[in-house]
């Protein structure tokens, strides 16, 4: 049966006064993801600290286990695995639900895709409605039977061959999901595969399997293309994998600080991988006072301590070959815009029409909504800020974490409150977004949904 939906639950936001502090946010998510994933198929037991905790990993933790991984937690963001080895998957008993996670489902596509076993994915409706194919058409031509609904949706039904073909795949559109998905693929493969990237995207996964003791190489060509190499059927080692803070999760409260007249945050441990980093790039560039100190590496990632300090910020056009390394933050972008002066352009962003919603509309009738002009094209958003009065307006999140996040943000710096009609799915990807965001100042009511 697909995960049941739990009943909306509104949520208002009012003017916050200063926030102040030192905090520490989950651990990134996407590195989450993809540790229990390698260490479900290393051989011998994996320990993960700093795991994010929240409905996305718990459902891939849940997969693992039915495909024969022992995953156990044992204290708060500790997590131990112990892999079955590369190949060693056992088929399922029943349908594999991943809520509502979509890097989950799509990396988890990757890794069974080349066992020799069937298994039948599923999720919520969100997932259900979302398109699988960029990761399944690579999976076809590896010899991995598949059959989907219309569009590649799930649910949809994976088996995988006796023996996986190698493939050299040119990554059409930036997605660190789907060249994810094949080298996860390409572990039980024999033989190289390769992946050639034009534009790079987040390295987590090759990160973390050169950590994890893989065949793995990469090189840079002059004219930026990047090509990553895996030789298959070798065995993983088992590690202790540190998980730094989720950039992601960062970004929210980065802009609630510069927006937030007097206010002071320091943010610590956070992921500063160079493919993340795009949404502080383009902040500085708005006149964001933003410092990063403590650098230091844990777990083969560079992390630092962000220091933030509210600020006037100015509109931008922030380059479309910037995207890759800030896609799931053109929303907390989108709101800091609402608030510089002049006219910020975000180009390349058609990616964001197939998030949990599509972002782009959901970005443009929430600003709407709240007295910001907008302009929304097929791939672009223009935002002009500093109208005199922000906020005030309703927000129809489409269930979407990271919209009904931004517009609360939005909300606390604005003049007038702002109400979305659903914060569930913040509870379930980021827990502990109101308690954390209350102890720095902020206030957050419960509220009846807007009527439709």
């Amino acid at each position: 049966m697909p995960s049941a939906a739990p009943p909306p639950a509104a949520l208002t936001a009012r003017t916050a006064g200063p926030l102040r502090g030192r905090v520490r946010v989950p651990g990134d998510k996407s590195i989450s993801h993809r540790a229990l994933m390698l260490g479900a198929v290393a051989i011998g037991e994996t320990t993960i600290e700093g795991l994010l905790e929240c409905a996305d990993t718990q459902a891939t933790a849940a997969a693992l286990r039915a495909f024969g991984a022992s995953v156990t937690r044992t204290g708060a963001g500790i997590w131990k695995v112990r892999g079955v080895g590369v190949g060693g998957f056992l088929e399922p008993e029943d349908v594999i639900d991943y809520g509502n996670s979509g890097t989950g489902a799509r990396l988890a596509l990757g890794l069974v895709g080349s066992q020799a076993i069937s298994a039948t994915f599923g999720g919520d409706a969100s997932l259900r409605n979302r398109p699988m194919g960029r990761v399944l058409d690579p999976l076809r031509r590896m010899g991995v039977q598949v059959l989907a609904r219309s569009k590649d949706r799930l649910p949809l039904t994976l088996k995988g061959p006796d023996i996986t073909l190698p493939i050299e795949y040119r990554v059409p559109v930036p997605s660190a999901r789907v060249k994810s998905a094949v080298l996860f693929a390409g572990l039980n493969t024999p033989g190289v595969t390769t992946i050639i990237e034009p534009t790079p995207t987040r390295d987590h996964t090759e990160r973390l399997l050169q950590a994890f003791g893989a065949a793995i190489e990469i090189e840079l060509g002059a004219d930026g293309e990047r090509v990553v190499r895996l030789e298959g059927r070798r065995d993983l080692k088992p590690q202790q994998v540190a998980i730094p803070g989720d950039p992601s999760s960062a970004a929210f409260l980065i802009v609630a600080a510069l927006l937030i007249e007097g206010s002071e945050l320091t943010i610590e441990a956070v992921l500063l991988n160079p493919m993340r980093t795009g949404l502080i790039e383009t902040l500085i560039e708005m006149g964001g006072d933003i410092e990063i100190g403590n650098r230091r590496t844990i777990g083969g990632e560079a992390v630092g301590d962000i220091h933030v300090r509210a600020s006037r910020l100015r509109g931008v056009v922030v380059p479309a070959e910037r995207a890759p390394s800030m896609i799931d933050e053109y929303p907390a972008l989108a709101i800091a815009a609402a608030f510089a002066e002049g006219i910020t352009v975000m180009d390349g962003i058609g990616e964001l029409r197939l998030k949990e919603s599509d972002r782009l509309a959901s970005l443009a009738a929430g600003l709407g909504a709240n007295g910001v002009t907008v302009e929304e094209g097929p791939e672009s958003l223009a935002v002009t800020g500093g109208a005199v009065r922000i906020g005030g307006g309703d927000v129809a999140t489409r269930r979407d974490h990271r919209i009904g996040i931004s517009f609360l943000v939005l909300g606390l710096a604005g003049q007038a409150p702002v109400t979305i009609d659903d914060a569930t799915p913040i509870d379930i990807h980021f827990p502990e977004f109101q308690a954390l965001m209350s102890g720095l100042g902020a206030h957050f009511e419960r509220a009846e949904p807007a009527a439709a």
